[in-house]
């Protein structure tokens, strides 16, 4: 499902942050874009940050170092956010000498500092990653949602709601007996999300290594705001974040201080733009391989143990 609204394959992608800018794509420190943005006026901001583990894009801090860096970055997040708005930071883990460190909770003191309110903790889980042999892989990412202490911010159930496992069921007794029990648009998805990441067999995948999914911030883009609101990612990487904003008629803005990624971003907003990108659609069931698939059988089992029952 796409619903671009705002824009047309003619849209401009402006470099810089302005009254007359529909969707900004900015190339240095996330700061300095942040800069440009008046206060309160991002409905919702959305990244998912370097995690401090030596990638090709990011300087590999002590820890105190990275927590302070990206409490610059996130004081500037929180002046930007509009009084209705929600902050999603997804971040996963920091490895010293073996030892995990979740970064959501060395960051959310920093969030808790400045008067926001966590109002989910979710768990983004998938398949695949790096296989370990002295601990469990992980196989989890995590979404803090903040917005400011306020009754009155964005939340649009409907548009995420997924699938019912029992859409027939019927109340069996009392006032409504015989009436359907469950909301016809489905259920709420919960705080736990499967979603396939961006690996080699994606549709989506790019050069970048640690590349958001579109449906993920769908979901957040879907629930958090509405036609027309601003979208910001501070860490924009390959796009996704605007990507996934314009899809449904809201305003992106994101910074990348990679030259090469900015490139890859551009590509694949302009394709959004002209219909082209080749996107993963949201709640598209997971790819299970055929059970005769020769990779799927295991071949320590005998054949009669994993083939199905002929019916």
């Amino acid at each position: 499902m796409k619903d671009i609204g705002l824009f047309s394959n003619t849209s401009e992608i402006s470099e810089t942050f302005g009254p007359d800018a529909d969707l900004v794509l900015f190339s240095g420190h996330c700061l300095d874009l942040l800069k440009q943005i008046p206060d309160r006026s991002i409905q919702l901001v959305v990244t998912s940050p370097p995690y401090n583990i030596g990638k090709e894009y990011e300087k590999k801090r002590q820890l105190q170092d990275y927590i302070e860096l990206q409490e610059q970055v996130i004081r500037e997040c929180v002046r930007v956010l509009a009084d209705s708005g929600s902050l999603c930071w997804e971040v996963g883990n920091y490895v010293e000498n073996g030892a995990i460190i979740p970064l959501d909770i060395a960051l959310y003191p920093i969030f808790n500092s400045l008067d926001l309110v966590m109002r989910n903790r979710i768990i983004w889980s998938f398949e695949h990653g790096l296989h370990c042999s002295n601990r469990f892989s992980g196989r989890y990412e995590t979404i803090l949602w903040f917005t400011r202490k306020t009754d009155k911010y964005t939340f649009n159930l409907d548009p995420v709601r997924v699938p019912q496992k029992y859409p027939g069921k019927k109340y069996f007794k009392g006032p409504k007996a015989g009436q359907y029990s469950c909301n016809p648009l489905g259920k709420n998805p919960g705080d736990v999300w499967d979603i396939p990441n961006v690996k080699n067999n994606h549709v989506e995948k790019t050069d970048h290594p640690c590349q958001f999914p579109v449906e993920l911030i769908e979901r957040l883009v879907l629930s958090m705001s509405n036609k027309g609101d601003w979208v910001l990612d501070p860490f924009v990487g390959t796009g996704t974040s605007i990507i996934a904003a314009l899809r449904h008629g809201r305003r992106g803005a994101g910074a990348e201080i990679e030259p090469k990624y900015i490139d890859i971003a551009r590509g694949r907003i302009q394709a959004a733009l002209d219909g082209t990108l080749k996107v993963r659609p949201m709640n598209k069931p997971k790819y299970e391989p055929a059970t005769r698939k020769k990779m799927a059988n295991n071949p320590w089992l005998p054949a009669e143990e994993f083939l199905p029952p002929e019916h």
